[in-house]
């Protein structure tokens, strides 16, 4: 749910209380708040987390995504979940982290591409630095735009045929609105 405005107040005991203004249809807002109430009338807790909201990218920019990394695999000879993992290498975002030199290899099946950056001391222990690079799946609209640029400049230096700049366009426009 998405909340346009918030409002704090406190109960007689001084317990804070919080309002929220939802973008959300009255009907709707009633049948959350009934099964919310049901929950605590058993006895139970609710878990509440108030985060700013982050326009996420679109279906139509990641099915055209893959659509690019398709056609460069073609040409390329390669397939096209190899050529991801390079791309997210060259444009992804990442982390970096220090972990024992023994689960260096547990680290690299849990992310979708890491790099060994090397041994380092860390309060006189030894680790290895790595940099963790986060799949597209998590990318926001920003982190998503700089992804497929990436892969349409290279897709222009292979002379592989993209999307006219105004449709592209367009394609930005919706992110975050799917």
């Amino acid at each position: 749910m998405k909340a346009t405005a918030i409002r704090l107040t406190f109960t007689e005991d001084n317990k804070p209380e919080i309002s929220l203004a939802l973008d959300l249809p009255r009907r709707q807002a009633q049948e959350a708040t009934q099964k919310a109430k049901e929950v605590l009338a058993r006895g139970k807790v609710l878990e509440v987390e108030i985060k700013q909201h982050r326009h996420r990218r679109s279906l139509d920019a990641n099915a055209y995504l893959w659509v690019l990394l398709s056609k460069m695999a073609d040409v390329l000879h390669t397939t096209k979940d190899e050529l991801y993992l390079e791309i997210l290498a060259r444009y992804g975002v990442f982390t970096h982290i220090v972990v024992k030199p023994e689960i260096v290899d547990r680290v690299k099946q849990e992310w979708r591409t890491v790099r060994v950056l090397g041994e380092v001391t860390v309060n006189g222990k030894t680790g290895v630095q790595l940099q963790c690079y986060f799949g597209s799946s998590t990318y926001n609209s920003k982190e998503m735009s700089v992804l497929i640029d990436g892969v349409i400049s290279e897709c222009k230096d292979l002379g592989i045929e993209t999307m006219p700049p105004d449709e592209l366009a367009l394609l930005k426009s919706k992110w975050g609105k799917a």
